[in-house]
């Protein structure tokens, strides 16, 4: 399953040919191959599976080894519906064999300070957040790599940010911490209809030397036209309006209040 080649992947991705071959484009394929899964055999996922996963996700690169970063697996079914109501109640939350919330995680950092002596005072900065939130990401997206070279997909959940409170009581997060992202992980179902998304150009987003302020999105408007269209969804609206439309301040979900929640966790970004 998933098993286009790299070129493949490549017009799918740029609606162009790919200017890569050989034996480069045969290792880098399954790179490009990712998609969100949404539906998931019954096939276990076993613990030991999960344990080997996250140890890719602690094999990630790390500010200064500070490790900023936390996850919490919500298996027991009466607390995963829990999660899935807070994250839009989404089909695949519940339905999923696991499901990982990351977050944030500061406080164990703090703690660790305090009892060497030291006062942990800069961890309620931009900078330290910025680290943290970096440094969840690269675990998270090195552990999806891992599990897709071993047959998992996954889905990212960004809905764990809907209710920053309710997710805080749910896994009783302490102090300087905030869930950022939650990760639905398992083996694909046979008949699942998954197909590779579009991407910008690369001219649009890599630059050299410099940033071209002049540099557009090229096709990528009418591509994305032919992608909405071909999945049955938005026929006529590209890209550009789309998006636009979660930037114009009307589908914060109640995202809007992080900046608050973040203050009431210690951690004020100053």
């Amino acid at each position: 399953m998933f098993e286009e080649s790299f070129g493949e992947a490549w017009r799918v991705r740029y609606g162009s040919d790919s200017p890569v071959e050989g034996e480069i484009a045969d290792r880098l394929g399954r790179f490009l191959t990712h998609r969100s899964v949404r539906n998931y055999s019954s096939r276990e996922v076993s613990r030991d599976v999960i344990a080997g996963l996250i140890a890719t996700a602690q094999s990630a690169a790390t500010s200064s080894n500070l490790q900023l970063w936390s996850v919490v697996s919500v298996q027991e079914p009466k607390r995963r519906s829990a999660i899935a109501e807070l994250c839009a109640d989404q089909k695949h939350i519940h339905e999923a064999p696991w499901f990982l919330a990351f977050f944030v995680d500061m406080y164990r950092l703090g703690r660790a300070a305090e009892a060497a002596g030291e006062d942990p005072a800069a961890l309620d900065t931009a900078e330290f957040y910025t680290m943290a939130v970096v440094d969840a990401a690269l675990a998270a997206e090195r552990l999806v790599s891992a599990a897709e070279s071993i047959g998992i997909s996954s889905c990212y959940i960004g809905a764990l940010r809907n209710d920053a409170f309710g997710v805080r009581e749910l896994l009783h997060l302490p102090e300087r911490t905030f869930g950022l992202f939650g990760l639905c992980l398992g083996y694909p179902a046979d008949d699942v209809v998954a197909d590779i998304k579009p991407r910008l150009n690369q001219e649009s987003v890599w630059f050299e030397e410099e940033y071209d302020l002049e540099r557009g999105i090229g096709n990528f408007d009418a591509r994305m036209v032919e992608f909405y269209e071909s999945q049955g969804m938005n026929p006529g609206v590209n890209w550009s309006m789309r998006s636009g439309r979660r930037v114009n301040g009307s589908q914060m979900t109640g995202r809007e209040v992080i900046k608050q929640f973040l203050a009431e966790q210690g951690l004020d970004l100053r």
